[in-house]
């Protein structure tokens, strides 16, 4: 069986890493640099660390590659209609500042 998962000690090393990449994060976070290189790092790594848990977590790495890409258009759809959802939440917070 070439996908067999692994053990418990893969795991625990996978949260650990993630760990690291959280401690990373708070030391960028820290240092107060510019607002641009402080959201595209954070970006960066939270991107890295959502990848990590979708892929060894909820053991999406040891599916077939057919279902692995098939969410590529269902992520594409949640996040135009989360766009779509922001200027309706912005009015909202407005709405709730003004009473």
């Amino acid at each position: 069986m070439a996908n067999q998962e692994p053990g418990m000690k893969f795991n625990v090393a996978i949260w650990v890493g993630l760990l690291v990449i959280v401690a990373i994060e708070t030391v960028i976070a820290l240092q107060h640099p510019p607002a641009r290189t402080l959201l595209v790092s954070l970006l960066c790594l939270a991107f890295l660390e959502a990848a990590i848990g979708v892929l060894y977590f909820m053991h999406l790495k040891y599916e077939s590659a057919k279902l692995f890409w098939s969410l590529i258009p269902i992520l594409l759809f949640v996040l135009f209609m989360m766009d779509h959802v922001w200027a309706d939440a912005y009015r909202m917070a407005r709405m709730s500042l003004l009473k």
